[in-house]
């Protein structure tokens, strides 16, 4: 202080012509001096309180540099601020001192702890540490400076498992108990939000028995102590600091001192009998030697002459000047390129106060200014206290924090760490372990957030990202992997020609086909026997045509179903089938009515001949065909994507579009289907010995039972193997039809010629 204000003094460029005088007293961080302090400096010099409207005094001070803590800078702030004082503090950070409505001429060269706060909770943060411990002095520093940490601990998701204040006043059981919790807890990573002195109690309270390793995270107010680094279990604790300045002739001004000088001062005095352990007092302490001159600075090693990583001191620096800069614009004005300033005017503190407010200069390359709080823009060092080869602790910069900067962007790391016991390893302090992905946060009953379970997520879902706290949906069409981290596309299942099963229902539909044509030809080239030409021959070849359309319309069932596909394999299969059944109904009501013909005076086949025999079978598909087409027209079938069957795969398949239409076929061949076999039954025991009617019941038995059968199995069957199913009771039916109407046939033609004549054939048992 005494150096910046000689400083001032010596120069030119401000305040030329003018000399500031000063006053320096010792608070000895002690509130009652602190207060008695501020009442001397708002009455003046004079050695008594004025009462009455004679308050003002010539001698009152126009600002006051200090306090160095902030609940004495609280009180002196309370009474200066009523007469308009300034107070500007090199090292109150408490928060609350920017409240103007309680402390309106307060103002700060060092940041307030709410950035400080900040701060500390983005570099917890930062290190991933979820779950801490902390302590902080029992003041108005560290309560509040607690207060803003947990809030801005809160924003950041970090959950604090104690909170421990005291003062280092306190009874050592008190100490001691915040000492126990330490040893005992679970928190790895500890917050101390503490002043210099109640952090030397608590260090040499845990000296006596050390706790687990623990991380310890400092506040500005301990972290640079060169006196607290002697603590080895401390070793890699890490915090933010004043930033690192150099004040240019600093050390010169401290080294020029003559023990002459030095009596004039008490502070002095006591600091030059403890540096040299010698007496300059009148009556000399018997245990020191007198002090003989001799004494040299230079040679002296302490914190009184290392100068090169000075923090507080230069916000003492910046303090000092900012004040003069205020006076400089209240008193001093730029005429003709020259500064006069006006030594006989009546100066109030009120002016200085308000100049304050505008203060915005640089100081050695350092900038000061003040927001609207009386606060300058915040600046920290990240400092590590790191082992040297040797053994001893060291503080090393490690980083900054600038609060200056976009918001994501003030937190900076640029150097390697040293952590607990000298690891190299970030230390974990957690609660609980990360929930991986895959799983999500369970809270646990009666704890903070930050302590929970890992549940796996449920069924269908998924969490793709660490600690995550719920699981979620995956898309309609995506289904979750086993690990339940990702969603995948899910299969599209559907009857294709590469399955087994595919492979076989087409072979057996293209044998039924060519065992058709096959059949065919043997009917062709044995068209002018007896068997065949009493069987209606024409209706044969047609109902051998409708069972080949039969058997190949079922290979349009299997492959991906597309519109076009949907709306042909029901369609063929409705047309073909009653085709064929028409051909059958046919052939029934010719085998009655050729059984009536032979009796004396019927006349029955000429109603019956092949002219109606060809109307009748078409007339029975057009009915099918305009039921088809209504279909197609109203609601056609149309492939869709299965998403219920199955939760983890899509069933690819066609819809019916109306249900109507589809029951109205199947319905439709379902009447013909048992008129036939109504006849056939009928039929059966004509005397014929070869009866056709026979071959046809048991077609039609069988065609009945497998479509009856078909109807339960369609509804009940999943998936892909609905179709299957469809085309089972297709290829069953058709084999029925062709085994039973054409095998016996084709064996006497084939393997039994003798019995293919007319004389077999009219031969009555």
């Amino acid at each position: 202080m005494i150096f910046a204000i000689e400083e001032i003094n010596n120069s030119s460029q401000l305040l030329p012509g003018i000399k500031l005088g000063y006053q320096i007293y010792d608070s000895c961080v002690s509130v009652p001096v602190s207060v008695h302090i501020a009442f001397q400096l708002s009455n003046g010099r004079d050695p008594v309180f004025y009462k009455g409207g004679n308050c003002s005094q010539s001698g009152v001070v126009m600002a006051t540099v200090g306090d160095s803590g902030s609940t004495p800078s609280i009180s002196m702030s309370r009474i200066m601020g009523s007469f308009n004082i300034p107070l500007v503090s090199h090292f109150a950070t408490c928060a609350c001192l920017s409240d103007k409505q309680q402390f309106p001429t307060f103002f700060r060269t060092i940041p307030s702890d709410l950035f400080q706060a900040d701060a500390l909770a983005k570099l917890v943060k930062h290190f991933g540490w979820t779950w801490i411990g902390a302590i902080h002095s029992d003041s108005d520093y560290g309560n509040n400076g607690m207060a803003s940490f947990l809030e801005a601990a809160l924003r950041e998701g970090i959950c604090v498992e104690y909170t421990e204040s005291f003062f280092r006043t306190n009874p050592q059981s008190k100490i001691r108990k915040v000492a126990d919790i330490i040893r005992s807890s679970t928190a790895v990573v500890i917050v101390a939000f503490t002043a210099i002195g109640e952090m030397k109690v608590l260090l040499e309270e845990l000296a006596r028995d050390p706790p687990p390793p623990r991380q310890w995270i400092a506040s500005e107010a301990w972290i640079t102590d060169p006196n607290l680094m002697s603590f080895s279990f401390c070793a890699g604790a890490i915090g933010v600091a004043i930033q690192q300045s150099v004040i240019p002739g600093l050390r010169e001004f401290l080294l020029d001192l003559s023990p002459s000088e030095v009596a004039l001062s008490p502070l002095l005095t006591e600091f030059w009998q403890d540096a040299f352990n010698c007496s300059l007092t009148k009556t000399p302490d018997p245990d020191k030697r007198a002090c003989d001159g001799t004494e040299d600075l230079k040679t002296l090693k302490s914190p009184y002459t290392e100068t090169s990583q000075l923090r507080v001191t230069n916000m003492m620096y910046k303090a000092v000047y900012a004040i003069a800069h205020a006076i400089h614009n209240a008193v001093c004005k730029e005429k003709n390129a020259t500064i006069q300033c006006d030594k006989h005017i009546r100066l109030q503190p009120k002016q200085v106060f308000i100049e304050l407010k505008k203060i915005n200069f640089s100081q050695n390359g350092y900038r000061v200014s003040f927001d609207v709080n009386g606060d300058p823009v915040a600046f920290y060092e990240l400092v590590n206290w790191q082992k040297s080869e040797s053994g001893v602790i060291e503080l090393v910069t490690v980083g900054y924090y600038d609060a200056s900067l976009p918001k994501g962007q003030e937190f900076q790391i640029n150097r390697n760490l040293t952590w607990v016991e000298g690891g190299t390893q970030v230390p974990v302090s957690v609660c609980s372990e990360s929930c991986p992905p895959g799983t999500y946060k369970v809270l646990q009953k009666g704890k903070p957030i930050c302590c929970y379970d890992c549940a796996p997520c449920p069924e269908g879902e998924i969490s793709n990202f660490t600690d995550s706290p719920d699981c979620f949906l995956c898309p309609k069409e995506f289904w979750p992997n086993t690990k339940k981290d990702a969603c995948f596309p899910k299969p599209v299942e559907f009857l294709s020609f590469n399955e087994v099963l595919s492979i076989i229902l087409a072979a057996f539909s293209i044998s039924g086909a060519c065992l058709a044509i096959i059949t065919a030809g043997v009917f062709f080239h044995h068209r002018t026997t007896p068997i065949v030409r009493a069987n209606n021959s024409e209706l044969s070849f047609l109902l051998l045509f409708s069972l080949t359309l039969c058997f190949l319309c079922s290979l349009t069932f299997i492959g991906a179903p597309s519109d076009w596909s949907c709306m042909l394999r029901h369609t063929a299969f409705g047309i073909t089938f009653v085709l064929c059944i028409s051909c059958v109904l046919g052939k029934t009501i010719v085998v009655l009515m050729a059984f009536r013909a032979t009796l004396p005076g019927s006349n029955v086949m000429k109603w019956f001949g092949p002219l109606q025999q060809r109307m009748t079978v078409v007339a029975l598909t057009f009915i099918q065909i305009l039921i088809c087409i209504a279909w197609l027209v109203v609601s056609p079938p149309f492939p869709v994507k299965n998403l219920t069957t199955y939760k983890d795969k899509i069933i690819l398949e066609c819809a019916l579009g109306s249900a109507v239409g589809f029951w109205a076929v199947l319905g439709y061949i379902g009447l013909l289907a048992v008129f036939c076999f109504v006849l056939a039954v009928l039929a059966r025991k004509l005397p014929d010995n070869f009866n056709e009617a026979k071959m046809i019941t048991f077609s039609m038995l069988i065609f009945c039972a497998v479509w009856i059968t078909f109807i339960p199995a369609y509804v009940s069957s999943p998936g892909k193997f609905t179709v299957a199913v469809e085309i089972f009771a297709i290829l069953a039916s058709s084999f029925g039809l062709i085994l039973c109407i054409f095998a016996p046939k084709c064996f006497i033609i084939l393997f039994q010629p003798e019995k293919n004549t007319k004389k077999y054939l009219m031969n009555k048992h």
